[in-house]
């Protein structure tokens, strides 16, 4: 898992009454075929095959499987030739399971910031990741776009041209009258009150309007932002960076900046949302350096035997945070070995049922994600280029961390955090927990699928691009523990049994999901994503 940085449909419940599922069979004339009793195949997950994948993948021979490094390179190969032997294929065929993730490596810039009256100083009064730009920008205007939202019931770019600009915005979003939000339109704040869900889509609005540069007001997180950025910036000193998705020829960049900074620039931003032209001259130079790194996502798939074009995936990210300054291994056995192999057990009982002539009703895919510790990069670029659309993508259920139990909870170990089944669709929800009734009868725990939930989880594993993207989700997860992200994450420590009973979990209501006659609703969308 990465670290933290900052309308109801019926339920269909068609399948559930007894242990054998009934679908048509393709063609108006065919007999109705019958699908077999899913617990058969849900028994073939077993402690033995999840132990053995793991000490092999969560080994010192992965190295902590680092994005691009050797290590990573090796988990790759473990994942295809492992759905290879199983006969599963390619998701893009000719056995071809690598999906190549072109990355980037971005030492932290060096950038100064001087206006006539005083020079700014990078890690004091601004701070950056990726300012993409490179070289002397010499400002004479800058335009105050109030919050640089551009939603279907608020915008702030209406009548207001930025096209070669740099523009300023802070942080929230506009109230009425009465103190309830606008876009709301009650008490309770939408998505762009959330800088780690709404910084990236400021970010994309402005570029889509033509902008240069953004510079981002948001005195409440901008001591989280320059921690961040020296914590990124120690880390380059040793050799390492910033990572994200290679983006060839953008000429863009953005500067969080302090409130002497944005009040320097225009003293009354605190008291107005209303755009302004500002005239205001700064000198800003810009220098980093870039490092291409290759990655890959691996991807396998079992065709749908009557709806082959609607697709159930299930993922978990394949690497890790690699080795530590001091040598130590970093071994990922629950973050996210657990969940890879968990990958592997699930997709070895979809392969059963299919040889056994009971292949799933849609198609399953399989999906190992890269880069998810660089910032959910591999589930990113997927998204963006998906293997398969993404409108045919009927769930993503994402495993990260499934290996362990929470020692911060109260409660027995038969539980497993669940987290985003209710945001974007109510019927996904309810499938979920009569699943669970059904066949495994786990607690399912909602503690962190709470949007006031300070750790936002769910906006830290790969499910969230889907998410986004309008995709409905489920995402499993154990919560943290004292190994979290330390050497002591390793395969002795995992509680093989229960993992076996949350992967059998998944795989039930992925069966559900994939052999039921209609795909599940997103009712929920206007709700959870404002699109």
């Amino acid at each position: 898992m990465k670290r933290s940085l900052l309308g109801i449909a019926l339920v269909a419940m068609m399948g559930c009454g007894g242990n054998k599922n009934t679908v048509a069979e393709t063609g108006t004339n065919s007999a109705p075929r019958e699908i077999g009793d899913p617990v058969q195949y849900a028994n073939t997950i077993n402690a033995q095959d999840l132990s053995k994948h793991l000490y092999i993948y969560a080994s010192d021979e992965y190295a902590g499987r680092e994005t691009g490094k050797p290590g990573q390179k090796k988990a790759v190969e473990y994942l295809k030739n492992y759905y290879v032997g199983l006969g599963v294929p390619a998701a893009k065929g000719n056995n071809d399971f690598i999906q190549k993730v072109p990355l980037e490596m971005m030492s932290v810039p060096n950038a100064s910031i001087t206006s006539p009256n005083k020079n700014y100083k990078i890690g004091e009064d601004f701070a950056t990741f990726s300012a993409s730009k490179n070289g002397k920008i010499d400002v004479t205007s800058i335009t105050f776009v109030g919050y640089g939202i551009e939603d279907e019931k608020y915008s702030d770019y209406d009548d207001v041209d930025v096209d070669g600009k740099i523009v300023l915005i802070k942080a929230g979003e506009p109230k009425n009258d009465d103190g309830t939000y606008v876009i709301t339109g009650s008490a309770e704040t939408s998505s762009w009150s959330n800088i780690r869900q709404s910084f990236g889509n400021r970010i994309e609005i402005a570029k889509s309007k033509g902008a240069k540069g953004l510079l981002y007001y948001d005195a409440a997180n901008f001591p989280l932002v320059l921690q961040q950025f020296k914590f990124v910036s120690e880390r380059a000193k040793n050799g390492g960076g910033q990572m994200s998705l290679k983006k060839d020829g953008e000429d863009f960049f953005y500067f969080f900046v302090n409130e002497t900074m944005a009040k320097d620039i225009y003293a009354d931003i605190e008291n107005t949302e209303t755009s302004q032209q500002l005239q205001t001259k700064l000198s800003i130079d810009i220098a980093n350096t870039t490092e291409e790194v290759s990655s890959e996502n691996v991807v396998a798939f079992i065709e749908g035997v009557e709806k082959p074009n609607e697709y159930v995936v299930i993922s978990a990210h394949l690497d890790h945070i690699g080795v530590s300054a001091d040598g130590q291994i970093n071994n990922g056995a629950d973050d996210d070995g657990s969940g890879t192999v968990s990958v592997l057990e699930i997709a070895e009982a979809f392969k059963k049922a299919a040889a056994e002539g009971n292949g799933p009703k849609r198609s399953v895919v399989f999906l190992h994600v890269t880069g998810e510790e660089k910032g959910l990069l591999g589930s990113e670029y997927y998204t963006d280029n998906p293997i398969f659309p993404l409108e045919d993508t009927v769930v993503n259920l994402n495993i990260d961390m499934v290996g362990r139990t929470d020692p911060k909870r109260n409660g027995g170990p038969d539980y497993i955090y669940l987290i985003g089944s209710d945001k974007l669709s109510s019927e996904l929800h309810s499938l979920s927990e009569d699943i669970n009734t059904k066949y495994a009868n786990l607690e399912l725990d909602y503690t962190y699928n709470d949007e006031n939930d300070p750790n936002r989880f769910y906006y830290r594993s790969d499910h969230y691009n889907f998410a986004k993207n309008n995709v409905p989700i489920i995402f499993y997860f154990n919560g943290t523990h004292d190994d979290y992200h330390r050497p002591s994450d390793t395969p002795d420590k995992i509680e093989y049994e229960l993992m076996v009973k949350r992967a059998k979990l998944i795989f039930h209501t992925a069966w559900e999901i994939a052999n039921r006659d209609n795909r599940i609703v997103a009712d929920k969308l206007d709700e959870s994503t404002g699109n």
